[in-house]
C-alpha cells in the first residue's frame, strides 16, 4: 500500500520506523528536504499547505494522513471526492486546525471544556474576565500562538487577530490521553499519562504514565474520550489534552488530531506504542494492546537557550549506562533554542522511582551546539 504523509517531522519518522517491519512504501511532503523523515521515505519537496501540491501528492497514493494538522484540508476533501482515503478524513481536520471550531465543536457535543469568547480583532466587545489566557485561531503549535492575560499590564500584548479568549482553569495536574479508532468503528484508548511542563518554554517537559489520579477522575476521562470519539465520527488517533482542576473536575484543554509528544513513553513502555496503533489505524486493522508495562516516562531532548548550530548530545553516553533507559533522537542536525531534538524513554517499578531517574536524566544531558 502507498501511504502518503503531509509533513516530515518526527512524528511521521517514528511512525514510518515503527511501520517498516510491515509492506508498505512511505511517502512524504514536507518543505524541508533535511526534514526528519527525508531519508527514511519516498521524499518530494513541497509545501503541505498548498492546495495544488497537497492534490498532485495525494492522487495516486492509497491513503492520505498528516503527522501535523496545518496542511490544507480543502485539498484533501477534494483528495475524499476522488476516491482516496484520507486518515483523519478532512472535517475533523478543519474543526481542530481553528481553535474557534474546535471550541465550538465541544460546546455542540457536550465535552467540557472552559468557557470562551471570540475575539474577531477588535478590543472593543471583549467581556471575559482577568486571566484568561488568549489562543490564536489558526497557527499556533507546541505552545505557539498562546499566551496568559493575567493583568491590565499584560492586555498591552492582547493580539489583534481573530482568537478564542477562555476563562484560566485552576489547574491541578495537567493530563493527556490518546485515542484511536478504526473504519470498522473499534476504538482503543491509551492509559491517561500525567504532562509536566516546562514554564519557560510552553513545553512538554516530563510525561509520566500511568497518571496519579482517582477513579471519578479517569470515569469523567473515558466520558470525555467517548464523547469525542462519537462526535469526530472519523477514523484516526486523536490525543485530547485535558485539565484536572482543584475541584476534581476535568475540561478539554485541546485536541490534537495526529500522533503527540505526550505517548511518546508508549514506545518501551506500554504492550504497543501509539506508532504502531496509528498503523493499525491507517490500514484500518484491528487495534493494538495498549495496555501500560508498570510505570513509564519521558524526558523531552530540547535544544538549550544560546545555542544554534550543528548538535551536540553533551551527556549522552552517561545516559545510554542507564538500565531501562531508551535514546530517541530524530535524526535533525541543526539544534536551536526549545527545539525538540529528541527524547529519552525511562521504565521504573515505582512513580517514585521513575520520577528520581527523569530528574537525574535531565541534570546529565543537554543539547547543545
Amino acid at each position: 500500500m502507498k501511504i502518503g504523509i503531509l509533513g516530515g517531522g518526527q512524528l511521521g519518522r517514528m511512525f514510518i520506523q515503527e511501520a517498516l517491519k510491515y509492506d508498505d512504501e512511505f511517502y512524504v511532503l514536507d518543505p524541508n528536504p533535511e526534514c526528519s523523515c527525508a531519508h527514511i521515505s519516498h521524499f518530494t519537496r513541497g509545501d503541505f499547505n498548498d492546495y495544488d501540491t497537497v492534490l498532485e501528492f495525494g492522487r495516486d497514493k492509497d491513503v492520505v494522513t498528516i503527522e501535523i494538522e496545518h496542511v490544507n484540508a480543502d485539498a484533501l476533501e477534494e483528495l475524499e471526492h476522488q476516491g482516496i482515503k484520507v486518515v483523519p478524513n478532512s472535517k475533523i481536520i478543519k474543526t481542530i486546525q481553528q481553535k474557534i471550531l474546535q471550541k465550538q465543536f465541544y460546546e455542540e457535543n457536550g465535552i467540557p471544556s472552559p468557557e470562551f469568547e471570540i475575539m474577531d480583532g477588535s478590543e472593543e466587545e471583549i467581556k471575559i474576565q482577568l486571566p484568561f489566557v488568549q489562543k490564536l485561531n489558526t497557527g499556533g503549535y507546541d505552545g505557539k500562538g498562546v499566551q496568559l492575560i493575567r493583568t491590565t499590564q499584560d492586555w498591552r500584548n492582547l493580539w489583534t487577530q481573530e482568537s478564542v479568549l477562555e476563562n484560566l482553569v485552576d489547574i491541578d495536574k495537567e493530563l493527556s490521553v490518546i485515542v484511536a479508532r478504526n473504519e470498522n468503528g473499534e476504538t482503543k484508548a491509551f492509559p491517561v499519562t500525567e504532562m509536566v511542563a516546562d514554564p519557560k518554554l510552553n513545553l512538554l517537559d516530563f510525561n509520566i504514565c500511568p497518571a496519579d489520579i482517582s477513579s471519578e477522575t479517569q470515569d469523567q476521562i473515558d466520558l470525555i474520550a467517548s464523547q469525542f470519539i462519537r462526535s469526530a465520527d472519523s477514523p484516526g488517533l486523536f490525543a485530547i489534552e485535558l485539565f484536572l482542576d482543584k475541584n476534581g473536575k476535568v475540561w478539554v484543554n485541546e485536541t490534537a488530531p495526529r500522533l503527540h509528544n505526550s505517548g511518546h513513553q508508549s514506545q518501551e513502555g506500554n504492550a504497543n506504542s501509539q506508532f504502531e496503533q496509528f498503523y493499525r489505524v491507517v490500514k484500518n486493522l484491528p487495534l493494538a494492546d495498549t495496555d501500560n508495562f508498570g510505570f513509564s516516562g519521558m524526558l523531552n531532548l530540547v535544544g538549550e537557550e544560546s545555542y544554534s548550530g550543528k548538535v551536540k548530545y553533551e551527556g549522552l553516553k552517561d545516559v545510554l549506562k542507564l538500565p531501562k533507559t531508551y535514546v530517541h533522537l530524530y535524526g535533525k542536525t541543526e539544534t536551536k533554542p526549545g527545539r525538540k531534538m529528541g527524547h529519552i524513554n525511562v521504565m521504573a517499578d515505582s512513580r517514585e522511582e521513575l520520577m528520581k531517574k527523569l530528574i537525574h536524566i535531565k541534570s546529565l544531558v543537554r543539547v547543545i551546539a
